[in-house]
């Protein structure tokens, strides 16, 4: 890795080659990183530990996420997680969305649960060994499931 790699990830803690790889591709080349319009779900979320930023935005279709994008700033572990989360969340139904969620956070937060497969996300998994590091990967995350929670909520609030 060379300085201006390093300086450009802000020492991303992770060890193995491929999985850094993979990251700084997300960072330096950020899927989903756009406005979207028509979206009906807009959650702003930070981390004033390190000035994370997102504000994630989904298109939801009946029971499932026909868009999803993000803006925002922060540092690379941040960047590269919110872009992953819209690559693996595009197209999904909102309950598979939730439980991918709830296994990424699992996953960095320790649990002894096997997160199952989760594709490029595994390359996260070793931030787990930053804990303040962990707040920055499932800052979108987080945001997600507040997204569509507060869908459930209001539909739950007019049922009542």
């Amino acid at each position: 890795m060379d300085y201006d790699e390093i300086v450009a990830v802000g020492f991303t803690p992770v060890d193995d080659d491929l999985y850094r790889e993979i990251i700084l591709d997300h960072y330096r080349n950020p899927r989903h990183k756009q406005a979207l319009p028509a979206a009906d779900r807009t959650v702003a979320a930070n981390n004033p530990l390190c000035g994370d930023e997102i504000d994630l935005m989904l298109q939801l279709d009946g029971e499932g996420i026909r868009a999803v994008a993000f803006e925002g700033r922060g540092c690379s572990i941040s960047q590269a997680s919110a872009s992953m989360l819209c690559e693996a969340v595009t197209g999904m139904r909102i309950g598979d969305a939730e439980a991918l969620a709830e296994r990424f956070r699992a996953m960095l937060q320790g649990s002894s649960a096997d997160p199952g497969d989760i594709g490029d996300l595994e390359a996260l998994q070793g931030v787990r060994a930053y804990p303040v590091r962990v707040k920055c990967a499932t800052l979108a995350w987080n945001a997600l499931l507040e997204a569509l929670h507060q869908d459930n909520a209001e539909e739950q609030r007019d049922s009542t």
